[in-house]
């Protein structure tokens, strides 16, 4: 599973002109679901991401998560993220999970956010052509591969 983490001012999501998730302060993730993901990896990546201390604190030191300043997350399903560019031009994108696992994966990620304590965990829409719009914060943005994680 991956992500792209920006640390937002504020951001929404919109699908057919309609805004279908939005935030404040907080992240923007991006996520990518690969075939062999399972409810670990997204439980792994959650727990990860809500306590990365990326938040600037009193003295101007990145020194606060998600928890510590009650930010919000909008999560955006993006299976761009598990394209393979290592050959030729275009990528290919036969490592990214089939929708019928990615999606329940997906939402279990967001859950599994909500019980990390993050209070509010705002959604596009899964497989649509998404317009998302952002107020990047530094900017600080922030790549996990749970490949990568002990």
């Amino acid at each position: 599973m991956k992500a792209v983490i920006q640390r937002v001012a504020s951001c929404d999501v919109k699908v057919d002109g309609k805004i279908t998730g939005e935030i404040n302060s907080g992240f923007l993730i991006l996520l990518g679901v690969e075939k062999n993901d399972t409810k670990n990896d997204a439980e792994k990546l959650s727990k990860k991401i809500s306590g990365l201390r990326v938040f600037t604190d009193e003295n101007d030191k990145m020194n606060l998560s998600l928890l510590d300043t009650d930010g919000e997350v909008l999560v955006v399903s993006n299976f761009t993220l598990c394209g393979d560019c290592r050959r030729g031009r275009r990528p290919d994108f036969f490592n990214a999970a089939r929708p019928d696992i990615a999606k329940p994966l997906y939402e279990y990620f967001c859950e599994c956010m909500k019980k990390n304590g993050i209070k509010k965990v705002a959604r596009g829409i899964f497989g649509a052509d998404m317009k998302v719009t952002l107020l990047n914060d530094g900017p600080v943005t922030i790549i996990i591969d749970t490949k990568d994680l002990a």
